[in-house]
């Protein structure tokens, strides 16, 4: 797993700076909370995310999942201490881990308590990230009159030994029934894929995203493979068992993706993100790309609120721990200085498909931007008509290359 970054001392009671608060107070940023579930049946292969099994706790499951929900409630309860409850919650994420390893009534009552400090907003978006595996169709009617309006399964794959070397475990063939029962019951479906696996064909892939369109979801990511440290698929790379993922390789896959996803009328909105419809975007997800406020609750979650960003200790115990003291769980924290929040509203808004404000370029940035119009690598006549910095097919390949022109590095 990953360690979490340097950052300042977090105060004990959770407070935040004046000036951060005055920003939240207004609404004109969205407002999300996102409850981070780390519980997992098995750990697959590939992740690094901050999850753990029942075994690794060496706790049964009503222990952990209680433990875990009376601390998420001294949180959230914590979160409105801190920021009031004047504003309404606009979007809740619910992930992980595998949030439905808590039952839709447990699931149901982190929701409630959102709702009963804060309420949420008129049409506010509730997502839940679900294994193929993990649901069944009275969990997703329970999880649909708790008041979640979207799941988002974790498909990664179609193909049986692209799933293996990802050690999934589901049934890639249970897919389209466990979709049809979500969408019988009103939830709005988000496909989650990757690919650049070891051993993944071209011809696999292609298999992965005609599957995923066969069921006919209304929302799709894919993301390219990342050989994170300390999990067991970067063992097995040192090691010479795997083979690591080839840049070009990954590259052709994306081009694929947004030539089989354009084709069958979904439109790019983000990087890594495809929709059927502007309804259908992830509103949550946009939060963060958009510099929005957020709030996570639970183990290692991060949060960010008027340019002050935290993150909670990650181990289950130690942040139960410090929540059943009376203290904040937040581990540490950074508070953003003007170039700092400048740079990241280039990172992340040259992502999405309106792209950046030009006047959010500096100096130094616009005087590269012929050379990046030149390369195609940036939409020249949208620069000119909507004096917007908007990425091109290629341009989004070479994300981060335009980022540090745009930045002078």
């Amino acid at each position: 797993m990953p360690q979490l970054p340097d950052g300042d001392l977090a105060p004990l009671d959770g407070a935040l700076p004046p000036a951060a608060l005055d920003a939240f107070e207004p609404g004109d940023s969205p407002f999300g909370v996102y409850l981070h579930v780390p519980f997992c049946r098995v750990r697959c292969g590939y992740c690094d995310f901050n999850t753990y099994t029942l075994g690794e706790l060496d706790q049964d499951g009503a222990q952990a999942t209680g433990d875990y929900l009376r601390a998420v409630r001294a949180e959230l309860e914590l979160a409105a201490r801190v920021l009031g409850t004047s504003r309404r919650v606009d979007t809740v994420f619910m992930g992980g881990g595998t949030p439905t390893m808590l039952s839709p009534q447990m699931l149901g009552e982190l929701l409630g308590w959102v709702e009963e400090l804060w309420g949420l907003a008129p049409g506010a978006e509730v997502s839940v990230e679900a294994n193929p595996d993990s649901v069944d169709e009275p969990a997703l009617q329970a999880l649909a009159a708790a008041g979640v309006t979207r799941v988002s399964f974790g498909m990664q794959s179609a193909v049986p030994h692209v799933l293996e070397v990802l050690e999934r475990t589901h049934d890639p063939a249970r897919l389209p029934t466990v979709i049809q029962a979500a969408r019988d019951c009103g939830l709005a479906v988000s496909l989650d894929l990757i690919y650049g696996t070891p051993g993944e064909s071209l011809a696999d892939w292609r298999t992965s995203l005609e599957a995923a369109l066969a069921c006919e979801p209304d929302h799709i990511s894919a993301y390219a493979l990342v050989v994170e440290e300390g999990t067991r698929l970067a063992a097995q790379v040192r090691r010479g068992e795997r083979s690591r993922p080839d840049p070009d390789d990954e590259a052709d896959k994306y081009l694929l993706a947004d030539e089989l996803l354009t084709s069958a009328g979904f439109a790019w909105y983000e990087v890594s993100n495809w929709t059927r419809s502007e309804a259908a975007r992830s509103r949550h997800n946009e939060g963060y790309w958009l510099g929005g406020h957020w709030w996570g609750a639970g183990p290692g979650a991060h949060s960010h609120v008027g340019g002050v960003r935290w993150w909670n200790a990650k181990h289950p115990r130690a942040y139960a721990a410090r929540l059943a003291a009376g203290q904040s769980p937040a581990a540490a924290r950074e508070v953003l200085d003007a170039d700092q929040r400048r740079d990241e509203l280039v990172l992340l808004r040259i992502r999405t498909r309106e792209g950046l404000p030009l006047d959010a370029v500096e100096p130094a940035g616009r005087g590269a931007l012929a050379g990046l119009v030149a390369d195609g690598l940036v939409d020249g006549a949208h620069l000119l008509r909507a004096r917007r910095v908007v990425l091109t097919r290629k341009g989004r390949l070479l994300a981060d290359l335009v980022v540090r022109n745009l930045l002078g590095y």
